[in-house]
């Protein structure tokens, strides 16, 4: 099987990535099947007098994507062939939720049977996020990535030098940037992004007619998140407010035993605070909508089912777009819409 692999001493691609190449493509041509055994890294290694750690490399990669796994006390073996006709992606993101799963499953459901996508996570630290891009460097089609960190004092990062100077090496036809897009990053490649300044203030002007009954404005923006969101949702609805001299508040979070007066209008961005906050407004027997109004940041199949008004970004759109951008070798920057959903809770 050594004899199949071809190594060009004067290719400026790096070795390990011709050895993922070379396996790839031996199984594409029939060369290799399925359960067929591969040399060890050590054969390797001394075959074409390379160091471990480049085979490692390669083989790591090959595992990754399940096309070799590795028997205690046996070797390595081929387990899958049919991987090769298909495009590997692999879908990058800060965190699990139900919005951003949703993303994830319009994609996936869109690229249907042409695709084959690993999804990680990083949860908004930087020393995981750069680790995965190493790890994956050269082995896939795509990279979907959305950028959302987190200092030591839990506030938002969209980037930091070390993430762009990782993510400038991913070549740009192969490059997808998702959701945040404050990174910068010219050239020829696709993104797909929320506005979060100018999608609340826009959002809150298509509702102003039901807002402006409320006697005061009071967003709930979660300054220690674990998973922290941009201050620039912050800045679009303060602008809101002084531009339509509405009364307004930040909080923090929805205290236990907050004060709550007839004619205040909440939003709220995370799940816990939406929930504490309908509890309290239950037990103290206001009436949703007329007396306390709730609108929620982000949708999701519950906040339908309970009638709460959302302004939200459609993430359906989001994960639809980026998989047709691919499919279709399209490039460009695609805004997608951001919702005022007015249901029962104002």
């Amino acid at each position: 099987m050594i004899k199949l692999i071809k190594i060009d001493e004067d290719s400026r691609v790096p070795k390990y990535k011709q050895i993922v190449d070379s396996i790839l493509q031996n199984i594409a041509n029939g060369n290799l099947k399925i359960n067929q055994k591969i040399p060890s890294i050590n054969s390797f290694s001394e075959e074409f007098y390379m160091s471990r750690d480049t085979v490692e490399k390669a083989y790591n990669i090959l595992k990754e994507r399940k096309i070799i796994s590795s028997i205690r006390g046996k070797g390595y073996y081929i387990t899958r062939t049919k991987l090769e006709s298909k495009v590997n992606i692999l879908f990058l993101i800060n965190k699990v939720s139900a919005y951003k799963m949703k993303t994830y499953s319009s994609f996936i459901n869109t690229l249907g049977a042409n695709a084959h996508t690993d999804l990680h996570i990083y949860h908004c630290d930087e020393t995981l996020f750069l680790n995965l891009l190493d790890k994956f460097e050269g082995a896939y089609d795509y990279y979907v990535i959305t950028t959302h960190f987190k200092t030591d004092e839990l506030k938002h990062l969209s980037f930091t030098d070390e993430v762009a100077k990782a993510i400038q090496k991913i070549p740009e036809d192969k490059l997808v940037l998702m959701d945040n897009i404050k990174l910068g990053m010219d050239g020829e490649i696709i993104k797909i992004y929320q506005d979060f300044e100018n999608d609340i203030y826009n959002a809150l002007k298509e509702g102003i007619a039901k807002i402006s009954k409320y006697k005061k404005l009071i967003l709930v923006y979660p300054e220690k998140a674990v998973y922290p969101y941009p201050r620039r949702i912050l800045h679009g609805f303060r602008k809101f407010c002084v531009e339509h001299e509405i009364n307004f508040e930040i909080l923090s979070e929805v205290y236990d035993d907050m004060i709550l007066k007839k004619g205040d209008l909440f939003i709220t961005i995370e799940e816990s605070d939406l929930v504490n906050l309908m509890k309290q407004i239950r037990d103290e027997e206001y009436v949703l909508g007329k007396d306390i109004g709730v609108i929620s940041y982000n949708d999701t199949p519950l906040k339908e089912l309970l009638g709460i008004t959302v302004m939200s970004t459609d993430f359906n759109v989001m994960g639809e777009t980026a998989a047709r951008m691919i499919l279709n070798k399209e490039k460009g920057q695609v805004k997608v819409p951001f919702n005022f959903i007015d249901r029962n809770s104002i």
